[in-house]
């Protein structure tokens, strides 16, 4: 058998070095929420970031940062980062039968560095789901009549991923915020992807109706409800999992503001009697992600169209959230 010369194998004996972690310091190093209940984190959105896209768009949520009292080298949470290329329209083969609608094609694919634990090269069930759930939430805005026989594809990479919850509760084997239906942070993931999707649509030069902004809602637990004997609740927009040791329901939605939609609609958890507040909670978050996107896409039509009267076709933020 031959040896492999290209691996440098170390000596005998040798282990890769470990570290420990003090648990009964690891509770102080728990993340806080220091928004308000209806801030959102800062968005940065950037189109035409791939030349050979025929559109593309950058999204980047704000990292979290902390005073931490205890000195770590893992940090509390994550950074939501999404890039999204579309290639089309573009002709179907000879063989597909005829389509007199644009045949719409969403592919969602965490990079392998993107989470804590290593992700697979093979989209898994999850990555599907995202998938299909991104196709119903633009599916609602494309006017698929002004292009028969043809295909978009909508390529969406996600470079980090939020977390489902805070990795100390993994490292002392907790179960804090998990519940039965755990995958909180899939609802931040799927509503950046639907607004940084629409945004590379539009720098594509697709024919649309509008912008389909995604907007995420949770119901917390309140933090007096633990000393009272009745169960009290509070809702907040654009959550952090990491942040909440537990979430009782969340929702996330694909709006359409200026025809007053739902795309797209996705509630998970136990919200009862709370669910139309919750769901007009996410539709206000993405009411105010609908803000920046605007001006993203303002800037990226006065850089295509220099002397195009930009104002007329994109309202200012002001107005758009006093709409």
């Amino acid at each position: 058998m031959m040896a492999d010369r290209r691996r440098i194998n170390g000596p005998a004996g040798t282990a890769p070095p470990s570290y420990a972690i003090n648990t009964s310091d690891l509770e102080k190093l728990r993340p806080s929420r220091n928004r308000r209940p209806e801030e959102l984190r800062k968005i940065f959105l950037k189109t035409g970031v791939t030349p050979p896209a025929s559109g593309s768009a950058y999204l980047e949520l704000q990292s979290p940062t902390y005073d931490l009292p205890v000195k770590s080298v893992l940090p509390p949470a994550s950074a939501l980062k999404i890039s999204c290329a579309v290639h089309g329209p573009k002709p179907l083969p000879r063989s597909a039968p005829y389509n007199p609608q644009l045949v719409l094609s969403t592919h969602v694919k965490f990079a392998p560095f993107a989470t804590r634990h290593r992700r697979g090269y093979i989209r898994d069930s999850t990555e599907r789901d995202l998938g299909a759930h991104l196709e119903n939430a633009l599916r609602g805005i494309v006017i698929g009549k002004r292009w028969p026989k043809s295909g978009v594809d909508v390529i969406i990479t996600i470079l980090e991923g939020e977390e489902d919850r805070w990795w100390g509760d993994e490292v002392s084997g907790g179960t804090t915020g998990l519940g039965v239906v755990g995958g909180w942070g899939m609802m931040n993931v799927l509503a950046g992807c639907i607004t940084v999707a629409s945004a590379a649509l539009v720098d594509a030069g697709i024919d649309c109706v509008d912008l389909v902004c995604g907007g995420v809602a949770a119901i917390l637990p309140s933090p007096d409800s633990k000393d009272n004997q009745t169960q009290q609740s509070i809702t907040v927009l654009d959550p952090s999992p990491p942040e909440h040791p537990e979430i009782q329901a969340a929702c996330v939605v694909g709006y359409s503001a200026s025809r007053d939609e739902i795309t797209e609609l996705w509630l998970k958890g136990d919200s009862g009697a709370a669910t139309e507040q919750l769901i007009d909670s996410a539709v206000a978050a993405a009411v105010a992600t609908r803000a920046v996107m605007v001006e993203a896409m303002s800037e990226t039509a006065l850089s295509k169209f220099p002397e195009a009267d930009i104002k007329s076709a994109f309202p200012s933020a002001d107005a758009v959230m006093s709409g």
